[in-house]
Protein backbone atom coordinates (compact mmCIF):
# COMPACT_ATOMS: atom_id res chain seq x y z
CA UNK A 1 0.00 0.00 0.00
CA UNK A 2 1.23 3.57 -0.58
CA UNK A 3 0.43 6.73 0.52
CA UNK A 4 1.35 10.56 -0.42
CA UNK A 5 3.26 12.59 2.57
CA UNK A 6 4.32 16.15 1.66
CA UNK A 7 4.74 15.46 -2.11
CA UNK A 8 6.26 11.72 -0.98
CA UNK A 9 4.94 8.82 -2.52
CA UNK A 10 5.99 5.62 0.51
CA UNK A 11 5.01 2.07 0.62
CA UNK A 12 3.34 1.63 4.27
CA UNK A 13 4.52 -1.08 5.88
CA UNK A 14 2.58 -3.52 7.88
CA UNK A 15 1.00 -2.77 10.82
CA UNK A 16 2.80 1.20 10.74
CA UNK A 17 0.76 3.81 12.19
CA UNK A 18 1.01 7.62 9.84
CA UNK A 19 3.47 8.36 12.84
CA UNK A 20 5.58 6.01 12.48
CA UNK A 21 5.78 5.51 8.57
CA UNK A 22 6.60 9.49 8.71
CA UNK A 23 9.50 9.22 11.27
CA UNK A 24 11.06 6.32 8.89
CA UNK A 25 10.94 8.70 5.74
CA UNK A 26 12.60 11.31 8.01
CA UNK A 27 9.73 13.48 9.26
CA UNK A 28 10.28 13.86 12.88
CA UNK A 29 6.77 14.22 14.01
CA UNK A 30 6.19 15.51 17.42
CA UNK A 31 4.11 13.79 20.43
CA UNK A 32 3.30 13.20 24.00
CA UNK A 33 1.03 10.67 24.49
CA UNK A 34 2.75 8.32 22.16
CA UNK A 35 6.02 6.35 22.44
CA UNK A 36 7.42 3.54 20.22
CA UNK A 37 6.78 0.25 21.14
CA UNK A 38 4.34 1.41 24.13
CA UNK A 39 0.72 1.23 24.79
CA UNK A 40 -0.89 4.39 23.77
CA UNK A 41 -4.01 6.36 23.49
CA UNK A 42 -3.88 9.21 21.40
CA UNK A 43 -4.79 12.76 23.90
CA UNK A 44 -2.42 15.46 23.40
CA UNK A 45 -2.64 16.45 19.45
CA UNK A 46 0.38 17.50 19.58
CA UNK A 47 1.25 14.65 16.86
CA UNK A 48 -1.41 16.85 14.21
CA UNK A 49 -1.08 15.98 10.39
CA UNK A 50 -3.92 17.02 7.58
CA UNK A 51 -5.44 13.98 5.17
CA UNK A 52 -5.82 16.33 2.33
CA UNK A 53 -8.15 14.10 0.53
CA UNK A 54 -10.58 14.92 3.36
CA UNK A 55 -9.35 18.35 4.46
CA UNK A 56 -9.69 17.19 8.34
CA UNK A 57 -6.49 17.02 10.69
CA UNK A 58 -6.25 14.30 12.72
CA UNK A 59 -3.71 12.62 15.05
CA UNK A 60 -0.99 10.82 13.72
CA UNK A 61 0.13 8.46 16.20
CA UNK A 62 -3.44 6.25 15.80
CA UNK A 63 -4.55 6.42 12.41
CA UNK A 64 -3.55 3.48 10.81
CA UNK A 65 -2.47 5.09 6.63
CA UNK A 66 -5.29 3.98 4.01
CA UNK A 67 -4.27 3.36 0.42
CA UNK A 68 -3.81 6.96 -1.71
CA UNK A 69 -4.23 9.04 1.08
CA UNK A 70 -2.32 12.15 1.27
CA UNK A 71 -0.74 13.65 4.27
CA UNK A 72 0.89 17.06 5.07
CA UNK A 73 2.99 16.97 8.09
CA UNK A 74 4.02 20.59 7.72
CA UNK A 75 1.69 23.22 6.37
CA UNK A 76 0.65 26.25 8.70
CA UNK A 77 -2.37 24.33 9.51
CA UNK A 78 -1.03 21.46 11.28
CA UNK A 79 1.39 24.30 12.83
CA UNK A 80 -1.40 26.13 14.18
CA UNK A 81 -2.88 22.83 15.92
CA UNK A 82 0.36 21.64 17.20
CA UNK A 83 0.83 25.01 18.82
CA UNK A 84 -2.74 25.14 20.34
CA UNK A 85 -2.27 22.20 21.73
CA UNK A 86 1.13 22.29 23.31
CA UNK A 87 -0.54 25.96 24.72
CA UNK A 88 -3.16 24.37 26.44
CA UNK A 89 -0.68 21.93 27.63
CA UNK A 90 1.19 24.08 29.31
CA UNK A 91 -1.47 25.95 30.60
CA UNK A 92 -1.86 22.76 32.96
CA UNK A 93 1.60 22.16 34.06
CA UNK A 94 2.61 24.04 36.86
CA UNK A 95 6.09 24.19 37.10
CA UNK A 96 9.52 25.83 36.88
CA UNK A 97 11.67 24.50 34.69
CA UNK A 98 14.79 26.15 35.93
CA UNK A 99 14.64 28.02 39.47
CA UNK A 100 14.55 31.40 39.34
CA UNK A 101 17.79 31.88 41.73
CA UNK A 102 19.82 30.05 38.84
CA UNK A 103 18.07 32.09 35.90
CA UNK A 104 19.17 35.62 37.65
CA UNK A 105 22.90 34.53 38.43
CA UNK A 106 24.63 37.49 36.99
CA UNK A 107 27.95 34.72 37.13
CA UNK A 108 25.93 32.09 35.71
CA UNK A 109 26.00 29.56 38.73
CA UNK A 110 23.07 26.94 38.88
CA UNK A 111 22.77 27.81 42.40
CA UNK A 112 20.24 25.21 43.15
CA UNK A 113 22.38 22.88 42.25
CA UNK A 114 24.79 23.73 44.26
CA UNK A 115 21.81 24.02 46.97
CA UNK A 116 20.61 20.45 45.96
CA UNK A 117 24.28 18.92 46.99
CA UNK A 118 24.43 20.82 49.91
CA UNK A 119 21.01 19.40 51.14
CA UNK A 120 22.18 15.89 50.69
CA UNK A 121 25.31 16.94 52.83
CA UNK A 122 27.24 16.35 49.30
CA UNK A 123 29.79 19.75 50.25
CA UNK A 124 32.82 18.03 48.43
CA UNK A 125 30.15 18.40 45.05
CA UNK A 126 28.66 21.28 45.84
CA UNK A 127 32.35 22.98 46.15
CA UNK A 128 33.66 21.45 43.40
CA UNK A 129 30.64 22.98 41.04
CA UNK A 130 31.39 25.99 42.91
CA UNK A 131 34.86 26.43 41.55
CA UNK A 132 33.99 25.90 38.26
CA UNK A 133 32.18 29.74 38.78
CA UNK A 134 34.35 31.51 41.37
CA UNK A 135 38.24 31.23 42.11
CA UNK A 136 37.72 29.74 45.45
CA UNK A 137 37.61 30.63 48.79
CA UNK A 138 36.35 34.06 47.12
CA UNK A 139 33.45 33.82 45.50
CA UNK A 140 32.40 37.37 44.83
CA UNK A 141 29.07 37.41 46.74
CA UNK A 142 30.67 40.62 48.92
CA UNK A 143 30.01 42.78 46.04
CA UNK A 144 27.07 41.36 44.83
CA UNK A 145 23.39 42.57 45.35
CA UNK A 146 22.28 38.74 45.83
CA UNK A 147 19.52 38.58 42.79
CA UNK A 148 19.25 35.37 43.74
CA UNK A 149 17.91 35.82 47.20
CA UNK A 150 15.19 38.56 45.79
CA UNK A 151 14.03 35.92 43.31
CA UNK A 152 14.08 33.15 45.34
CA UNK A 153 10.73 31.88 45.34
CA UNK A 154 10.87 30.68 49.41
CA UNK A 155 10.77 34.45 50.03
CA UNK A 156 7.36 34.35 49.09
CA UNK A 157 6.45 32.26 51.59
CA UNK A 158 8.17 33.70 54.78
CA UNK A 159 11.99 34.35 54.33
CA UNK A 160 14.37 34.08 51.41
CA UNK A 161 17.33 31.37 51.44
CA UNK A 162 20.29 32.73 52.91
CA UNK A 163 22.17 31.56 49.55
CA UNK A 164 25.24 33.84 50.02
CA UNK A 165 25.94 32.28 53.49
CA UNK A 166 25.33 29.11 52.20
CA UNK A 167 27.65 29.64 49.37
CA UNK A 168 30.76 31.20 51.22
CA UNK A 169 30.11 27.80 53.67
CA UNK A 170 30.75 25.66 51.49
CA UNK A 171 33.47 27.69 49.87
CA UNK A 172 35.80 26.74 52.90
CA UNK A 173 35.27 23.22 52.31
CA UNK A 174 38.90 21.37 51.83
CA UNK A 175 40.19 21.85 48.31
CA UNK A 176 41.79 18.66 48.25
CA UNK A 177 38.10 16.85 48.37
CA UNK A 178 36.90 18.35 45.45
CA UNK A 179 34.92 16.01 42.94
CA UNK A 180 36.15 15.84 39.15
CA UNK A 181 33.05 14.79 37.39
CA UNK A 182 30.60 17.57 38.12
CA UNK A 183 28.28 17.97 35.62
CA UNK A 184 28.40 22.01 35.18
CA UNK A 185 25.26 22.65 32.51
CA UNK A 186 23.74 25.63 32.98
CA UNK A 187 20.18 26.90 32.48
CA UNK A 188 19.81 27.64 28.74
CA UNK A 189 17.73 30.80 28.45
CA UNK A 190 17.09 29.58 24.72
CA UNK A 191 15.03 27.22 25.82
CA UNK A 192 10.85 27.50 27.12
CA UNK A 193 10.48 28.78 30.30
CA UNK A 194 8.12 27.19 32.48
CA UNK A 195 6.75 29.28 35.15
CA UNK A 196 4.78 28.10 38.36
CA UNK A 197 3.54 31.98 38.78
CA UNK A 198 2.05 32.82 42.65
CA UNK A 199 1.63 29.92 45.27
CA UNK A 200 -1.68 29.82 46.42
CA UNK A 201 -2.08 30.81 50.11
CA UNK A 202 -2.74 26.58 51.17
CA UNK A 203 0.04 26.06 48.91
CA UNK A 204 2.28 28.48 51.42
CA UNK A 205 1.03 26.71 53.96
CA UNK A 206 2.04 23.17 52.65
CA UNK A 207 5.27 24.13 51.56
CA UNK A 208 6.28 26.01 55.15
CA UNK A 209 5.57 22.79 57.08
CA UNK A 210 6.62 20.05 55.00
CA UNK A 211 10.08 21.77 53.52
CA UNK A 212 12.83 21.31 56.07
CA UNK A 213 15.57 20.86 53.99
CA UNK A 214 18.93 22.17 55.64
CA UNK A 215 19.18 25.37 53.03
CA UNK A 216 15.13 25.69 53.19
CA UNK A 217 15.51 25.65 49.51
CA UNK A 218 11.90 24.62 48.43
CA UNK A 219 14.43 23.10 44.53
CA UNK A 220 12.03 24.55 42.47
CA UNK A 221 14.01 23.51 38.85
CA UNK A 222 12.31 20.55 37.58
CA UNK A 223 14.17 17.77 38.00
CA UNK A 224 13.06 15.45 35.10
CA UNK A 225 13.71 18.74 32.79
CA UNK A 226 16.46 17.03 31.05
CA UNK A 227 14.17 14.42 28.96
CA UNK A 228 11.29 16.78 29.09
CA UNK A 229 9.80 16.52 26.18
CA UNK A 230 7.25 19.61 26.23
CA UNK A 231 9.44 21.52 27.10
CA UNK A 232 11.45 20.39 23.55
CA UNK A 233 8.36 20.73 21.93
CA UNK A 234 7.29 23.81 22.73
CA UNK A 235 10.96 25.35 22.22
CA UNK A 236 10.79 23.85 18.64
CA UNK A 237 7.08 25.61 18.06
CA UNK A 238 8.85 28.97 19.14
CA UNK A 239 7.23 28.75 22.09
CA UNK A 240 9.37 31.01 25.10
CA UNK A 241 6.62 31.51 27.78
CA UNK A 242 3.16 30.25 28.62
CA UNK A 243 0.51 31.90 26.81
CA UNK A 244 -2.20 31.04 29.13
CA UNK A 245 -2.85 31.47 32.80
CA UNK A 246 -2.63 27.87 34.26
CA UNK A 247 -5.68 25.96 34.71
CA UNK A 248 -4.87 23.34 37.18
CA UNK A 249 -5.59 23.02 40.70
CA UNK A 250 -3.35 20.38 41.68
CA UNK A 251 -0.81 21.78 44.38
CA UNK A 252 1.86 22.49 43.14
CA UNK A 253 5.43 21.06 44.49
CA UNK A 254 3.88 18.16 45.99
CA UNK A 255 6.60 15.14 45.24
CA UNK A 256 5.22 11.47 46.03
CA UNK A 257 8.50 9.15 46.99
CA UNK A 258 7.73 5.54 44.55
CA UNK A 259 9.52 3.90 45.69
CA UNK A 260 13.72 4.16 45.67
CA UNK A 261 14.89 7.05 42.89
CA UNK A 262 11.75 7.40 41.71
CA UNK A 263 9.45 10.49 42.20
CA UNK A 264 6.07 11.46 40.67
CA UNK A 265 5.01 15.18 41.22
CA UNK A 266 1.28 15.27 39.81
CA UNK A 267 0.94 18.69 39.33
CA UNK A 268 3.57 18.67 35.98
CA UNK A 269 1.49 15.95 34.81
CA UNK A 270 -0.58 16.12 31.60
CA UNK A 271 -2.69 13.14 31.86
CA UNK A 272 -1.32 11.14 28.47
CA UNK A 273 -1.79 8.13 30.01
CA UNK A 274 1.57 6.46 29.14
CA UNK A 275 2.33 5.56 32.55
CA UNK A 276 -1.21 3.83 33.02
CA UNK A 277 -1.60 1.89 29.91
CA UNK A 278 2.06 0.76 30.26
CA UNK A 279 2.02 -0.82 33.92
CA UNK A 280 0.20 -3.25 35.87
CA UNK A 281 -1.59 -2.36 38.75
CA UNK A 282 0.08 0.85 38.66
CA UNK A 283 -1.20 3.81 37.71
CA UNK A 284 -4.66 4.55 37.19
CA UNK A 285 -7.37 7.46 36.43
CA UNK A 286 -9.65 9.55 38.52
CA UNK A 287 -12.50 10.78 37.46
CA UNK A 288 -13.55 11.68 33.96
CA UNK A 289 -13.47 15.08 31.62
CA UNK A 290 -11.34 18.24 32.89
CA UNK A 291 -11.45 16.73 36.11
CA UNK A 292 -9.74 14.00 35.09
CA UNK A 293 -6.43 13.03 37.38
CA UNK A 294 -3.54 10.26 37.31
CA UNK A 295 -3.10 8.42 40.65
CA UNK A 296 -0.88 6.16 42.12
CA UNK A 297 -2.94 4.36 44.78
CA UNK A 298 -0.04 3.02 47.74
CA UNK A 299 -0.35 -0.48 47.83
CA UNK A 300 0.68 0.02 43.67
CA UNK A 301 3.86 1.79 44.20
CA UNK A 302 5.95 -1.42 44.21
CA UNK A 303 4.99 -2.25 40.38
CA UNK A 304 6.33 0.92 39.31
CA UNK A 305 9.38 -0.12 37.41
CA UNK A 306 12.49 2.67 37.08
CA UNK A 307 11.77 2.44 33.31
CA UNK A 308 8.44 4.15 33.30
CA UNK A 309 10.16 7.55 33.71
CA UNK A 310 11.33 7.46 30.16
CA UNK A 311 7.98 7.30 28.46
CA UNK A 312 6.71 10.35 31.13
CA UNK A 313 7.28 13.43 28.46
CA UNK A 314 6.86 16.25 31.05
CA UNK A 315 9.38 14.84 33.63
CA UNK A 316 6.20 14.13 36.17
CA UNK A 317 7.79 10.75 36.56
CA UNK A 318 11.40 10.93 37.62
CA UNK A 319 14.84 9.73 38.89
CA UNK A 320 16.28 11.40 41.41
CA UNK A 321 19.72 10.26 41.61
CA UNK A 322 21.92 11.67 44.41
CA UNK A 323 26.13 10.85 44.23
CA UNK A 324 27.33 9.25 47.67
CA UNK A 325 29.92 11.46 49.40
Amino acid sequence: MKITINNISVEVLAGETLIETARRIGYDIPSLCYAKGAGHKSSCMVCAVKNCTTGQVIPSCTTIPTEGMVIDTEGEEVNQVRTLSLELLLSDHRADCEAPCSMVCSKGLDVEKVLDLYDNGLLREARALLAKTFHLPETACDECKAPCEKACRRGTIDKAVSIRTILKEIATQPEESLAKDIDNSKPDKKLYLSRLGRFRNKEKEYLKKTVDTPSRCLHCACAGKKGCKLRHYATGQGIKRPRYDATSALPVMERTHIREDIWFEQAKCIRCGLCVYNTKNGFTFKDRGFGMQIMLPEENKPNIPEQLAQLCPTGAIYIKQTKEA
